[in-house]
């Protein structure tokens, strides 16, 4: 009698998923789908794909330009003297030379 119940359940393992398939099976469409709708279905579709396109690169391009950002900011620090450097006189703009 357990062989019996086992049975059953091999059989409905594959049963579900057989029926599943049969009932998602494509058959005659009974639609029409015109020109007018399936161009903006498709232009539709094309905007979803390149937002999704234009949001991943975004998010991959983030660290590049801030890698690059942060190299520039530290190439320009080490270009430029360095106007608190032991012995040098910090600029005082109140003594300019040109008097009004």
């Amino acid at each position: 009698m357990d062989q019996n119940r086992s049975n059953g359940k091999h059989i409905a393992y594959i049963r579900a998923p057989l029926t599943i398939a049969i009932m998602l099976a494509p058959l005659a469409a009974q639609a029409y789908v015109g020109p007018g709708a399936g161009l903006s279905l498709l232009g539709a579709l094309w905007g979803v794909i390149a937002a999704i396109g234009a949001a991943l690169l975004f998010v991959i391009l983030w660290p590049l330009r801030r890698m690059m950002r942060r190299r520039r900011e530290t190439a320009a620090q080490q270009s430029r003297p360095d106007d608190t450097a032991p012995g040098a006189e910090p600029h005082d703009r109140s003594k300019s030379s040109h008097h009004s």
